[in-house]
């Protein structure tokens, strides 16, 4: 996958100071959620250590012909306006049914108070709003990408 230009000196600072050759395992630089104020916010949780997953919409990746990320993958989490945060490692992703995502994942995701309650009055808005964009109804049982992951960088914050 190409490098986005608005991210290519972060992407270059991170691979000099790791080593070694890390661009094949670039997989995407990304915001958290579909409005600025909660993606500015979630970044900066995960750059305190409170954030440590995510939850996607596996329809999503599917409707863009993507793949879901693998463990090794890495990811630069941007701000709003596309200013790196920080460089994210995938450790794990489990696909689920909405139904069946656990209070400690929901914990570790570290949104709200941490519950599993917060998780899922929240998530099934966002989910409800991105199947609408992908051209399908929520359900309980619509796929949920769980993927745990660890900072591995960050600079300039």
């Amino acid at each position: 996958m190409d490098i986005p230009p608005t991210i290519a000196e972060y992407w270059e600072a991170f691979c000099a100071e790791v080593g070694g050759d890390c661009a094949n395992r670039f997989f995407e630089a990304f915001h958290f959620d579909d409005n600025e104020a909660s993606a500015n916010a979630l970044a900066n949780l995960v750059l305190t250590g409170v954030k440590r997953a995510t939850a996607a919409l596996a329809w999503s990746y599917e409707k863009a012909g993507a793949s879901l990320p693998k463990p090794g993958a890495l990811s630069v989490v941007t701000y709003w306006d596309g200013r790196p945060a920080c460089v994210i490692e995938t450790l794990e992703v489990e696909v689920l049914p909405f139904e069946q995502v656990t209070a400690e994942f929901a914990a570790i995701e570290g949104e709200g108070d941490g519950s599993l309650e917060y998780w899922r009055r929240v998530h099934w808005s966002y989910f409800g709003r991105e199947c609408a964009r992908v051209g399908r109804e929520p359900s309980l049982t619509m796929p949920i990408a769980c993927e745990r992951f660890k900072v591995v960088y960050r600079a300039g914050n």
